[in-house]
């Protein structure tokens, strides 16, 4: 498997944004906006990223 990705704030925007433009999408009906959302939240107060 390869190597992950952390969810950014830049990446979970962008899935918001499309989740808004189709309210019927898969991505807004399962609610993947809100956890990439909390993902990017969660990522942006991590103490060990390297950046």
């Amino acid at each position: 498997m390869g190597r992950e990705t952390p969810m950014d704030r830049e990446a979970a925007d962008r899935i918001a944004d499309a989740a808004e433009r189709d309210p019927d999408s898969p991505t807004a009906t399962s609610g993947f906006d809100e956890r990439a959302d909390a993902a990017a939240d969660r990522n942006e107060d991590d103490p060990n990223d390297d950046c």
